[in-house]
C-alpha cells in the first residue's frame, strides 16, 4: 500500500470504498462495481483505484464468464465468482 497520493505526493490520504464503472475486456458494455477500495487524497482531492486493484479487476473480468454479470455487482462479489482459468495467460507484464 502507498504512503503518498499518486497523484500530489501528499500523506494526506484515505482509503475508502466507491462506485466506479469499469468496461468489459471485450468491450461489449460497462458494468458498475459498488464499494470498490479507493484512494480519496484530501490535498488534492483526487480519488483512484492503486495499481493493484486495477490489475486485479482487470485481471478477474479476463477470467470469468463476464455474460452471466448484472450491470452492477460489488467488488467483493466480483472477486469471489468462479475463474474459468486459473490465472491470466495474456498478461506478460511478469506479475501475477
Amino acid at each position: 500500500m502507498a504512503s503518498l497520493c499518486e497523484w500530489c505526493g501528499s500523506p494526506s490520504f484515505k482509503i475508502e470504498t466507491k462506485k466506479v464503472y469499469w468496461e468489459l475486456p471485450d468491450g461489449t458494455r460497462a458494468i458498475e462495481i459498488i464499494d470498490t477500495p479507493t484512494v480519496c487524497c484530501g490535498d488534492c482531492g483526487m480519488t483512484y483505484q492503486t495499481a493493484d486493484t486495477v490489475k486485479e479487476i482487470e485481471d478477474q473480468l479476463f477470467l470469468i464468464n463476464t455474460k452471466q454479470l448484472s450491470r452492477s455487482v460489488s467488488y467483493s462479489e466480483l472477486m469471489e465468482k468462479p475463474r474459468l482459468l486459473k490465472r491470466n495467460y495474456f498478461d506478460f507484464s511478469g506479475e501475477e
